[in-house]
């Protein structure tokens, strides 16, 4: 064994007089590669899900035992808790792993304790001012299952990039304890729920300590009684997330579950749920000895944070209520996330009274008062407490997640500033982004890492560096996709495997599911909520016409469909029925398939290997949208409505458009005609574009709108652009820094 290799290992060598190596005592740096060092610092870095965007971690778990590593959802702390120190040395020894262990540790370590950050220079006054920022979910790794879908992973990727920017963000959620359920089929492709108890012991988790060096625990009142929470905390990069948990011995039986299950139970299940992550996260912030610059909201969920907020200013420092209130506005940001009108909670006037009385006998308000907080019309008696219209009125910088939806939701909400023409209604718009190195494959990164400038994650949030992608050669481009989608379809087809077998089905179509798809064939993905104005269906309008694409023995097609519906969603769950049987349909085996459980795992899966990304919600009821943020990191192309983000990303030649834009006062008509442009884009832009080859077999046309759309969306649609921009639009000017204008407003 070599002197090097024996470092490596942490063997013990030093030199005697002669130069001659002999083994002894090791120098204190080195001896931390002892077997209880070892383990120490790789639990160290489970416990913090920086990890979680830096592939050379995730894939130095992978490489401890792969197939656990699947098996465990990606869980480094269960897979740990597999190993002995002793056992964990082996493995490192076997697989030479002790200088990547060291070097993620140290690099997690420098990350940790920078202090030149873009948010010391862009946002120094949020260093003694934190954000607070709330949301009902966090999207953060499939491993810690707290969220359900697009709202929770936006939030995930918000503290991201935060952490990345350096920005003082203290995050506040609830802990699910059952999280949101598991997605299975029945054989007649039914979606059944199953909820699983989360194991904390094998969540990066700790309990939240007070100012007094006890562990935190909140009380809410209420009518009925009071409500306590204990508060857990998740490291998060540089940034630190707050969940609360009802499961506790001081809670009446029925309360204790109270935050088990996201998006569970019935409206007073809602309300209990709301009241602790609002009022309860800002007596939780309180405890921790934090005293916010900025309150953010991530959509009404988090609302009533604003009352308590207003209650503490009252409390503590002796202002009248329409003063607290002022103050309290002012440091409030407000973001609205859905155009859609059952996406905003509303309490009826006994919900309000028996969970917020005690709230309003403290700020010395009357019932009629805390209702009109939350009225459109105030003095209206017939109309319920919108928590949409408590951000929006409690708020002083409100934002829509796209130009469009803020179109949408000035209109929406125009009947709140009555004197207001629609356009000077307060409410702007910040388009959403994703996180990058989050959704980023590892081929694609090494891709870029070749062709880009040192340290341009540094900058990725700005247009430079991403037009050196049309430095790349187009036949390595197009290499690094085909890999990719190779190794999507190698999951897609060990999934489709295991459900067959999950549900008993016969050896014959276990080994079918095992072959379905072909890596030449043209691949459409399409995954997201199965909300029915998403339209999954809308290809489905014409099977026969559908038939003839897949069918076709030149240029064929073949579909990937992924997503859940919530469980009371009976008609997203008959869309889902709907294609998952298809498989029985022979004219659409093997080539159209559904892949069960939809979460961060499977959109990762398919964000990096689908060649198209299918979107055709209803116009103008897709707020934002981020998935095919995610596909254009990875060299897919979007086929999209001109709906969300994609309205505003459109250039015609960065991807494909759906339609002019244009609806109908009829959905039906809408529908018929978004389907003949369906078939149309597919059947005249996008099947002969992908199928056009030269002579060395790549598809020229095709890779040089791949490049076109990587160098025009993916910093324009980056978290990092997005967090900058909420930055200096929002945070500075609420935290009492200088306002910056942005165009986009």
């Amino acid at each position: 064994m070599s002197h090097a290799e024996d470092i490596a290992r942490g063997t013990a060598v030093a030199s005697s007089a002669n130069g001659t190596p002999h083994v002894g005592h090791l120098p204190p740096r080195l001896d931390e590669l002892s077997p209880q060092n070892l383990y120490e610092k790789c639990m160290a870095l489970a416990r913090n899900l920086w990890w979680s965007w830096h592939p050379e971690v995730t894939n130095l778990f992978r490489d401890l035992d792969p197939v656990r590593w699947r098996q465990l959802d990606h869980n480094p702390i269960a897979l740990l808790a597999e190993f002995t120190p002793e056992r964990l040395e082996a493995r490192a020894a076997e697989l030479v792993l002790y200088s990547r262990i060291n070097q993620a540790h140290r690099r997690m370590k420098e990350y940790l304790a920078a202090e030149n950050t873009w948010s010391t220079v862009h946002a120094g006054v949020l260093g003694s001012k934190p954000v607070v920022y709330f949301s009902a979910e966090f999207g953060i790794h499939e491993s810690v299952p707290i969220y359900s879908g697009g709202l929770g992973v936006l939030a995930g990727d918000h503290v991201k990039s935060a952490s990345g920017l350096g920005i003082p963000l203290i995050a506040v959620g609830l802990f699910y304890t059952q999280g949101y359920f598991r997605q299975h089929l029945d054989v007649d492709g039914y979606q059944h729920e199953e909820y699983q108890p989360t194991k904390v012991d094998l969540l990066p988790i700790e309990p939240a300590v007070g100012t007094d060096g006890q562990p935190i625990m909140v009380r809410v009142d209420t009518r009925s009684g009071a409500l306590h929470a204990k508060v857990w905390k998740l490291a998060v990069g540089r940034c630190s997330l707050y969940l609360l948990d009802s499961d506790v011995p001081e809670n009446a039986p029925e309360d204790r579950p109270l935050t088990s299950r996201l998006y569970g139970g019935d409206t007073r299940t809602r309300i209990r749920q709301e009241i602790i992550l609002g009022v309860g996260g800002v007596k939780a912030i309180r405890a921790l000895g934090i005293v916010p610059g900025v309150y953010h909201l991530n959509e009404g969920h988090s609302a009533f944070a604003t009352l308590e907020a207003v209650r503490g200013r009252m409390e503590r420092d002796g202002y009248p209520y329409d003063d607290a209130i002022r103050r309290v506005a002012r440091q409030t940001v407000f973001t609205t996330h859905t155009p859609v009108p059952a996406g905003h909670d509303r309490f009826d006037s006994g919900l309000m009274e028996e969970h917020l009385g005690p709230m309003r006998d403290a700020l010395g308000i009357s019932h009629d008062q805390l209702m009109g907080l939350g009225r459109v019309e105030p003095h209206n008696h017939d109309e319920p407490f919108c928590m949409t219209v408590l951000g929006l009125k409690l708020s002083r910088r409100a934002n829509a997640v796209s130009a469009l939806h803020g179109h949408v939701s000035r209109r929406m909400w125009s009947n709140l500033w009555p004197w207001k023409v629609e356009e000077e209604v307060p409410i702007g718009h910040i388009t959403n982004g994703v996180h990058v190195p989050s959704w980023l494959s590892w081929q694609m990164l090494q891709l870029y890492d070749r062709i880009f400038p040192a340290n341009w994650f540094r900058q990725m949030g700005g247009p430079d560096v991403w037009q050196r992608i049309h430095e790349c050669d187009p036949g390595e481009l197009w290499e690094t996709h085909y890999a990719l989608k190779n190794l999507l379809l190698q999951f897609v087809r060990r999934r489709l495997a295991r459900q067959c077998r999950r549900r008993g089905e016969c050896d014959e179509a276990v080994e079918q599911a095992r072959s379905v798809l072909d890596p030449n064939i043209l691949t459409i993905g399409f995954a997201r909520r199965f909300a029915t104005y998403k339209r999954a269906d809308l290809v489905l309008s014409d099977l026969d016409r559908l038939h003839a694409l897949i069918a076709d023995p030149d240029r064929p097609i073949q579909i990937i469909y992924s997503g859940k519906a919530h469980p009371a969603d009976e008609p997203g769950k008959g869309l889902i029925r709907k294609i998952a049987n298809l498989r029985h349909d022979p004219r659409f085996a093997g080539r159209l398939v559904f892949i069960e459980d939809y979460d961060i795992n499977v959109a990762r899966h398919l964000v990096q290997g689908v060649d198209v990304w299918l979107n055709n919600p209803r116009r103008p009821l897709e707020a934002s949208g981020t998935s095919g943020q995610k596909v254009v990191l990875n060299g897919g192309l979007n086929c999209s409505i001109l709906d969300g983000w994609w309205a505003e990303a459109f250039d015609g030649r960065n991807g494909f458009a759906i339609g002019r834009g244009e609806t109908h006062s009829n959905d039906e008509i809408t529908d018929r005609r978004d389907c003949e442009a369906l078939f149309e884009t597919l059947t005249k832009e996008v099947i002969p574009l992908f199928y056009e080859r030269d002579a060395d077999g790549l598809p020229r046309a095709w890779i040089r709108m791949m490049m076109n759309s990587i160098s025009s969306l993916a910093w324009r649609f980056s978290a990092h652009r997005m967090v900058m921009d909420y930055a200096r639009v929002c945070y500075v000017p609420a935290a009492g820094g200088i306002s910056c204008d942005m165009a986009s407003r």
